[in-house]
């Protein structure tokens, strides 16, 4: 039986229209501080902004020092930037009409420094003709493949010489190695740290052949969530910055894995019983329409407080449990949950309400779960 923290029954849930997202922002601000502790400083870090692709926990980030940004869409880079973000790397390789939406946020938002990454040649010439076109510059990032294998151009001669066209490209100059480990998700603290290390030996040699050249290498940003107490523990590699994202909401699907890295889920899900179908069966009101989908069914959600429970049906407005503890409960009911996969499913969420002192207090648009917003 998961456990239900104090800080999540809600005492107005009555009025609470379920399924419902909740943010609890005490919990997001010690998460916060839990992540710049560890990396020693706010300048460390380059959390990213897709797991809760929200202004105001951007806005919290702020207030507590945390200057670097990193996001995957424009429209998280746009968020990002109309709540005050000055250094945003969108940390995914753009191609298409993509880049002539970065340019336009570039024009549109002159007090933000907007870098981007590329791992082949032709994203590096569609973002250097659009940009020299528009008489702008910006840093780019090689993305650097380290053993994920989703992204990223393999260490060796060919990533060495797309790191050297960037030198010599119109409209951008060179901005580091971006280092993504997602692949660096074991459960033992020990492999996770020798994981990174592994990774931070490939990345400093290519740092080291590039400087020797006379190209710089100002930033090296690396390490997911899972990963991160690989990188932040590390003191002695200028320019390393740290880019967890998960951390900040957290939820189960690490939570359950990695109790090392410290910090508590902090956004709750609100559920109802509807139906009672069988006497073992519980109906919940938590379809794949208000939480991710993508962990495997019998981890995909975690109802706290909950006799043992089986997950055996998972449709668009059902969450069908089997337990022995079914008679405890009727339709209408309230069951708290914490999603296994916290990022897809804020972003299946326009708002998420927001709790203090155990009351719903207010709403958070989830402004940047669409593709556009202006640009």
């Amino acid at each position: 039986m998961y456990p239900l923290r104090p800080e999540y029954p809600l005492a107005n849930v009555a009025e609470i229209p379920s399924p419902a997202l909740v943010f609890h922002p005490a919990l997001i601000a010690a998460n916060i501080r839990k992540a710049i502790d560890a990396a020693g400083g706010p300048d460390r870090l380059r959390p990213h902004v897709k797991t809760h692709k929200t202004a105001e926990i951007v806005q919290m980030q702020l207030v507590a020092g945390v200057r670097k940004h990193k996001c995957a869409t424009i429209a998280e880079a746009e968020m990002l930037a109309a709540a005050g973000a000055p250094d945003v790397l969108v940390s995914y390789a753009l191609i298409g009409p993509n880049v002539a939406r970065l340019v336009k946020l570039i024009e549109k938002f002159p007090g933000t420094a907007f870098s981007s990454i590329v791992d082949h040649p032709i994203q590096l010439e569609q973002l250097s003709k659009a940009l020299a076109a528009a008489n702008r510059t910006i840093d780019v990032l090689i993305d650097l493949n380290v053993g994920m294998n989703r992204t990223g151009i393999v260490p060796g001669p060919a990533a060495d010489e797309l790191y050297a066209k960037i030198a010599t490209s119109p409209g951008v100059r060179p901005g580091g190695i971006h280092a993504y480990d997602g692949h660096n998700n074991a459960e033992a603290l020990a492999d996770r740290h020798a994981v990174a290390r592994a990774s931070l030996d490939i990345v400093l040699a290519m740092r080291d052949r590039h400087e020797r050249a006379g190209r710089p290498v100002p930033r090296i940003i690396s390490g997911g969530t899972p990963g991160f107490p690989g990188y932040a523990g590390v003191r002695d590699i200028p320019g390393l910055e740290c880019s967890p994202g998960t951390y900040v909401l957290h939820d189960l699907g690490y939570g359950s894995k990695y109790p090392d890295l410290g910090v508590v889920p902090a956004a709750v899900l609100v559920t109802r019983v509807v139906s009672r179908p069988t006497p073992n069966r519980v109906t919940l009101d938590l379809g794949n329409k208000s939480v991710a989908a993508d962990p495997p069914l019998a981890r995909r959600v975690f109802l706290l407080d909950f006799p043992d429970y089986t997950i055996v049906m998972h449709s668009e407005e059902h969450l069908v449990v089997e337990t022995d503890g079914a008679d405890r409960y009727v339709p209408g009911d309230v069951v708290y949950a914490i999603p296994s996969h916290v990022c897809p499913t804020v972003a299946l969420h326009r708002e998420a309400l927001v709790a203090e002192n155990n009351r719903v207090v207010g709403r958070w648009t989830i402004a940047a779960r669409d593709r556009f917003l202006s640009v």
